[in-house]
């Protein structure tokens, strides 16, 4: 699939829209500026949207007030906790900006990303080793 770039007015906003926090890391996401907190992503872009993760309640609140929908990076793959911020929203960043800072305290409340991605990876050198030390054995 591809996907169209992002307009530069909204790589600039979401730039400028990103807290100055040193919990959050700015970085890549399906190649669009993206902003993590714990390795969770709270706030990117995405093609020519800016996409927000709220938690449920806030989601709804969200939605009802500013008729955003559920961001789907691919037809029938939704990520659920995620929303397009409508354009006039975006433009906005005043208003904006409560959303985003309870997005980062979301974000920042899930279970850290590195930390499970670390996990993997021990446990996988760890079955390499023992797939090795059996190996040994058995010559």
């Amino acid at each position: 699939m591809e996907w169209k770039k992002a307009p530069q007015w909204l790589v600039e906003a979401f730039a400028n829209l990103v807290p100055a926090d040193p919990a959050v890391e700015r970085r890549q996401m399906f190649g669009y500026p993206a902003a993590f907190a714990n390795g969770n992503m709270f706030i990117g872009v995405h093609q020519e949207n800016l996409v927000l993760r709220l938690p449920e309640t806030d989601r709804e609140r969200f939605v009802t007030r500013h008729a955003a929908e559920v961001f789907s990076p691919m037809p029938g793959r939704p990520m659920r906790e995620y929303l397009i911020v409508p354009h006039d929203l975006v433009r906005r960043p005043a208003e904006l900006a409560p959303w985003i800072a309870l997005s980062l305290r979301y974000a920042a409340t899930l279970p850290p990303k590195a930390a499970a991605k670390a996990a993997a990876k021990k446990e996988s050198a760890a079955k390499t080793a023992a797939r090795e030390r059996k190996k040994a054995g058995s010559r």
